[in-house]
């Protein structure tokens, strides 16, 4: 059969790095990349997948929140997002949501966020590193777990913002040592997953490369 299309958003300008990396591994596993930008939410794509990048925090307007940080949000990117999400939930299509892409993700299933983990990380450093240093603890009977084949792992951490309550239809998959979440996924959806970390700057760890495996495989089954 042809090759499954997935679409990968981002911004207007800059995130090249993790969207070629992107692209890469859904080319190793056979999939066509289709990167996407703002504006592009008005146009007609043929896309059997979706992958939402990483980026800027998500405007708090969209989950009926006010500014707790210094705002740093791209609207643009939000509207193109926001569509992608809505149409890929609507057409039961696989979705894997990254870092910032988890957070729209379960704000569009009504959840919102934490704007600010400073004060509630005691375990864990605030420090950003593209490094796999942190601890990841995975529910035992999730997809995720049966996915990465482990109970715990080593995860990146790029954010400064991750999910409070969860959106309808999603369930936590995976926390980190302060209970922070770390990955929440559709049970019941063919693949409709997403994680707080960067696994495209782990594509070097076999169990992180299978999140993109698991997308474009899924996709190959989206009629």
């Amino acid at each position: 059969m042809s090759k499954p299309v997935i679409a990968i958003t981002g911004p207007t300008k800059g995130a090249v790095g993790p969207r070629f990396l992107v692209a890469q591994a859904v080319r190793y596993y056979g999939g066509e990349p289709l990167q996407l930008k703002p504006g592009d939410e008005t146009k007609h794509f043929g896309y059997q997948g979706v992958v939402v990048t990483g980026g800027h925090d998500i405007d708090p307007v969209l989950y009926a929140a006010e500014p707790e940080v210094k705002p740093k949000y791209d609207a643009a990117r939000d509207t193109l997002e926001t569509a992608i999400i809505d149409d890929a939930l609507a057409r039961e299509l696989p979705l894997l949501g990254i870092c910032r892409g988890a957070q729209l993700l379960n704000v569009r299933c009504g959840g919102n966020l934490f704007q600010d983990l400073k004060s509630r990380r005691k375990l864990t450093s605030n420090r950003r590193t593209l490094l796999p240093l942190k601890t990841l603890c995975l529910e035992p009977d999730s997809h995720l777990a049966r996915l990465l084949g482990v109970e715990r792992g080593k995860i990146n951490s790029l954010h400064n913002q991750a999910i409070d309550q969860v959106g309808k239809g999603l369930v936590i998959s995976a926390r980190d040592l302060d209970n922070i979440t770390q990955a929440i996924e559709a049970p019941g959806r063919r693949f409709v997953m997403g994680v707080q970390w960067h696994p495209e700057f782990l594509l070097f760890m076999h169990r992180q490369r299978r999140l993109f495996k698991a997308l474009v495989t899924a996709a190959r089954e989206v009629g």
